[in-house]
């Protein structure tokens, strides 16, 4: 459907005709993709957007949170006991930062001014926050404050939230600046852990890129054997979530 509208077709009744399905699965479809930001519904139909307009955080927070939910569940099974973790800024990390509620021996690093806030009150985690420029929609801080604070530590596990992935390019942001403080963050954990709901696994128009070193670990709900294979054959192991949103309610794992 993504490839259609792309190449003109934009009309619900010609999307109908062209995949062979129902129109009001068309709009029902149309309606989900809308929901996860990869396209902007028109009066009878819907076109996909030829630049990246990122979400302010508040609009972000209500987009496939049960989703969230499960990825970040499941990368909480990747938080060592003790040690330095870094934590980015971002909906479904922040889910991830739920499961630290309670823990000690650990020190947390974080660029999320809102992530900072949830677990200041946590009286068995150190909460570094890095330091840094806001970014208005994410509350991300970056820029060479991040950096200076980010080359001082060894993190045992890096866990990044993205806009967008490509297993060959890696990780996707709206700016520059931001894109280099999730390589730097990479470029100093032994282990790099991405979370990514299924929305994510389309690089999309998002603009700037970080790599990352082969070895990588992708926390996600997507199940399409399709996509996964795209990034097992990259080297990423992948890591599959299941919610309310995804399937059958249970956590699953593959290599």
């Amino acid at each position: 459907m993504l490839e259609l509208l792309r190449a003109g077709t934009t009309r619900v009744e010609d999307l109908s005709a062209r995949l062979g399905i129902s129109p009001s699965t068309v709009r029902r479809d149309l309606s989900r993709l809308g929901e996860e930001g990869r396209l902007t519904r028109t009066y009878g139909g819907a076109t996909v957007e030829a630049t990246f307009r990122e979400r302010a955080l508040a609009e972000r927070m209500g987009v496939r949170t049960a989703a969230k939910a499960a990825v970040g569940a499941r990368a909480a099974a990747l938080l060592p006991a003790e040690g330095t973790i870094f934590v980015d800024a971002g909906t479904t990390t922040a889910q991830l930062a739920e499961h630290l509620r309670g823990r000690c021996g650990l020190t947390v690093l974080t660029r999320g001014l809102e992530i900072a806030l949830m677990l200041a009150g946590e009286p068995g985690l150190e909460v570094v926050v890095v330091g840094g420029v806001v970014a208005p929609k994410s509350h991300g801080l970056a820029g060479p404050v991040t950096t200076l604070t980010l080359e001082r530590f060894m993190v045992d596990v890096a866990f990044l939230g993205v806009d967008a992935l490509d297993p060959v390019d890696g990780v996707g942001e709206p700016t520059l600046v931001e894109a280099a403080t999730k390589d730097i963050a990479s470029r100093r954990a032994r282990r790099t852990v991405v979370l990514a709901d299924a929305s994510k696994l389309d690089r999309g128009a998002v603009p700037a890129w970080a790599p990352l070193a082969r070895g990588w670990t992708l926390v996600t709900d997507a199940t399409d054997p399709a996509v996964i294979e795209r990034y097992t054959a990259e080297g990423v192991e992948v890591l599959t979530a299941s919610g309310p949103d995804t399937g059958d309610g249970g956590l699953g794992g593959r290599r």
